[in-house]
């Protein structure tokens, strides 16, 4: 029996929110490996085998699974969210590309999973209705400096921002130096979410201002999102507030 690889996502929390695929290729796996608080939310069928590492443990995981794949087994990589942004299936094919052989046999599937951006944007309406990007604010793997200067351009050419990773015990004021970035370009009016742990028992959303931003709390659970000058905000019934960015852009 030759084996394969898949790489899933699992969502920001809810189980409904797991693709029907993505079900399908863990209820098959052999192995399936992941960063622990990921596989802890799954129950392992008789004569499956989890196995659980660490965070910034990617390649050391990713390299594992490649290996178990080639041993004929059929191997599922979990992830959070979708397994393309900013998560393992970008290590699983730097994997490959540091040792190539290690893929030979078997084959690489990626399947799509509901990243955070687009469960918090759906929470608040449609705030990603136009051009938007996606921008990690974790320096783990990239110097501050290239962060501060997508900021800046991301900013400067009016994008939706969603951004990942604002804040952790290590980088807690990372956050607070985007805002000083963003602010240097954006009017201070300009509409900021944080949305934390979207679709789970204690989610919160909040909608302010850049101007206020600041003084809002985050962490490695929020994912927070920064209008642009065309986004809006609407009230709705029972004192629900929408934000969207309308799908045209006027000529200036």
């Amino acid at each position: 029996m030759s084996g394969h690889l898949t790489i899933v996502g699992l969502g920001p929390g809810p189980a409904e929110w797991v693709t029907p695929a993505a079900n399908a290729a863990i209820a098959a796996a052999d192995v399936l490996l992941g960063y622990a608080p990921y596989l802890a939310r799954l129950s392992p069928r008789a004569g499956q085998v989890f196995e659980a590492s660490d965070n910034r443990e990617e390649l050391v995981r990713a390299t594992r699974a490649l290996e178990l794949a080639g041993e004929g087994k059929r191997i599922v990589m979990v992830s959070g969210g979708d397994p393309g942004v900013f998560a393992m299936a970008a290590a699983v094919f730097e994997a490959v590309e540091k040792s190539p052989a290690l893929a030979n046999g078997f084959d690489i599937r990626v399947e799509p999973g509901v990243t955070a951006m687009l469960a918090a944007a759906a929470r608040i309406g449609a705030p990603l209705g136009h051009d938007f990007c996606a921008i990690s604010l974790s320096d783990n793997l990239k110097p501050w400096q290239v962060i501060e200067k997508r900021l800046r351009l991301a900013a400067e050419a009016d994008f939706v921002i969603a951004l990942y990773n604002p804040a952790s015990k290590a980088r807690p004021k990372q956050i607070q130096e985007a805002f000083r970035v963003l602010s240097a370009v954006r009017k201070p009016e300009t509409t900021v979410v944080f949305a934390r742990a979207v679709g789970r028992g204690d989610e919160s959303i909040e909608v302010t201002t850049l101007r206020d931003a600041p003084n809002a709390l985050c962490d490695m659970r929020t994912l927070v999102i920064i209008g642009s000058d065309a986004t809006r905000r609407l009230q709705g019934g029972k004192g629900r507030t929408w934000v969207y960015t309308p799908r045209s852009v006027r000529d200036e």
